[in-house]
């Protein structure tokens, strides 16, 4: 059992066991002996120290982790010994250098110490491995083409990006090791930079710069800048939370109250039974839609708590590829099962059932009665594209649509004929004929009268497949025809005829079948009669008064009487007018 020792690493807090700290100790010291005479040995241990509390953070699982001796000895491979970079390199100057190096991913930082306003595209340079110059180019003509768009990607490149700092995140942004060499060599190179620029230096003229401003322009400006795209950022950031965080709750909420158990059971849930053509549980459909929506929702919410703090702990790798797998996976499913839903309507078939019609007077008028069904007017009815959810009198549930017409046509014979077509569509051409046999549809003669329903019913179990039934009537010529009574609807009727009415006007009038193969009205009102009573004028008497408007050879002569009195009107344009108490 070994005793445990808290200690503070470059700000960071851990826990380790006190072999271990010995050994850590001891590494430090040794590294502070072999650059106790080098400019920036300060910054050497100070940097050397970050990288190894960040090494340390990368390998504890939890906070109350404690650092063993295997940590330390993995760290301390990683970082190298002091005594390989104690060799006095200006007695081996004319020796070859080992180039020998191992190849780093890089990682994205500003690059703060060559930028013009950010040092976001400096920075870009260094992730790609191309001069900064070209990167700055692209933003330029970038920006132009997109009529300044592309500011608002930088201004979030600027917010969201962080800036190398310290020597190790300078390192990482060049994809150099982070060990105690390379970070020697950069500490030396700024401290030989600096040197170089004090030497080289024109005091005088620095002088006049420091009086006339303690700042570059740029500096200045990206300054402001800066400033306003952190309180757009910040924003943003609010509204991302918000939206993401919305979204979440809601599909939460809707998953296990509807989707999952049933909580609360809604009419949607029989709609999508009804055009469930692939069977799929609504629960699967649920989650599978829950991970497809809300994983995005569940980014849009990190990124704003990335957005608004800055020191926000990622949630890891292992995290994010397995929500991103979730959600493709998601995507995938439902766009399969979409494809198999649309499959079930690809195909359209029918059945037709022609029969003669006998009635029991030929030569007398033959009248047509259509049937309503009221189950569709109910209000608790499920109604879905003219399709309604009801109940046989023994419990079995049905579907009833109101897709039905009727066309009424000329024999080419003298046998009056009927003929039921029913329509549907499948995922084959044999599996929709199949459902439009199950469609049922019922008429009745008696006597002179043909009744027909102007509905059509099926099982639930064939769901909703666009069913629908077109009947064709078939009158020989000479035949008379008449309705019983004007339809609910009657604009299911279509009919040639020889004064172009529509379904619902034909209901009104008396007709017969002639040889063209249209309907000839027997009653309807002469188009002249009505011509010369609109030129003779009229009489309205109703409740509101007596209107009396005659109309001659140029004359026009109008009298309206009222609550308001008498009004008299010639073509002369003459007007008098008689009060109420005057006409008493």
């Amino acid at each position: 059992m070994n005793k445990t020792i808290n200690i503070n690493l470059a700000n960071l807090f851990f826990h380790i066991d006190e072999v271990a700290y010995t050994k850590l100790q001891r590494y430090l010291e040794a590294i502070k002996r072999s650059f106790a005479n080098t400019s920036g040995s300060d910054e050497i241990i100070a940097d050397i120290e970050a990288r190894i509390a960040e090494l340390f953070h990368e390998k504890m699982e939890n906070e109350r982790q404690v650092i063993t001796e295997k940590e330390v000895d993995e760290v301390i491979g990683i970082m190298g010994q002091p005594e390989d970079y104690m060799v006095d390199e200006d007695i081996f100057e004319d020796q070859p250098k080992s180039s020998k190096r191992t190849e780093r991913v890089r990682k994205f930082y500003r690059d703060v110490d060559n930028k013009y306003i950010g040092g976001v595209s400096a920075g870009l340079g260094h992730y790609f491995g191309i001069d900064a110059l070209w990167v700055r180019l692209l933003w330029i003509l970038l920006t132009i083409f997109s009529w300044g768009g592309f500011v608002f990607i930088y201004g979030l490149l600027w917010i969201l990006i962080p800036e190398a700092v310290t020597t190790a995140q300078k390192l990482d942004m060049r994809g150099e090791a982070v060990n105690i060499s390379n970070i020697e060599k950069k500490v030396k190179e700024g401290f030989d930079d600096v040197a170089e620029k004090v030497k080289n230096v024109d005091y005088e003229k620095m002088g006049h710069k420091v009086k006339d401003s303690s700042r570059s322009f740029f500096n200045a400006i990206s300054d402001v800048i800066m400033f306003f795209f952190k309180i757009i950022g910040k924003f943003i950031g609010i509204i991302l939370i918000i939206i993401g965080a919305a979204g979440i709750v809601a599909l939460f909420i809707g998953l296990f109250t509807v989707g999952i158990l049933d909580i609360i059971h809604l009419p949607g849930i029989d709609i999508y039974n009804l055009v469930n053509s692939t069977n799929t549980p609504v629960w699967l459909v649920s989650l599978l839609g829950f991970f497809a929506i809300g994983i995005p929702f569940f980014f849009l919410m990190y990124l704003g708590l990335k957005i608004l703090v800055n020191n926000l702990k990622s949630i890891g790798n292992i995290v994010k590829f397995t929500l991103l797998g979730l959600w493709l996976i998601s995507i995938i499913l439902l766009t399969v099962l979409g494809i198999r839903q649309a499959a079930a309507h690809a195909y359209s078939g029918n059945v037709s059932i022609e029969k003669e019609l006998v009635f029991a007077e030929p030569t007398e008028s033959i009248k047509i009665n259509l049937k309503s069904a009221d189950r569709d007017k109910q209000e608790n009815n499920m109604h879905i594209n003219g399709i309604v959810l009801d109940y046989t009198e023994n419990g079995e549930e049905i579907l009833i649509s109101r897709d039905f017409r009727i066309y009424l046509k000329m024999s080419h014979d003298s046998i009056a004929r009927i003929e039921v077509r029913k329509n549907a569509n499948g995922s084959s051409f044999k599996n929709a004929t199949e459902t439009a046999s199950k469609i049922n549809y019922n008429y009745m003669v008696q006597g002179n009268t043909i009744t027909l329903d102007d509905f059509l019913s099926t099982g639930r179990e064939n769901k909703f497949r666009d069913q629908d039934v077109r009947v064709y009537l078939y009158l020989p010529i000479g035949t008379k025809l008449e309705f019983n009574k004007t339809p609910e609807n009657c604009w299911i009727i279509r009919a040639n005829n020889d004064q172009n009415m529509n379904g619902c006007e034909i209901t009104k009038y008396t007709w017969m079948m002639n040889e063209d193969g249209e309907f000839k009205c027997e009653n309807c009102p002469d188009t002249e009669e009505e011509e010369d009573n609109d030129n003779n004028g009229s009489i309205i008497i109703n409740e509101d008064g007596v209107d009396i408007d005659i109309k001659g050879d140029g004359d026009n002569f109008k009298l309206k009487i009222d609550e308001k009195g008498v009004q008299l009107k010639t073509n002369d344009s003459g007007k008098t007018i008689l009060k109420k108490d005057t006409v008493q």
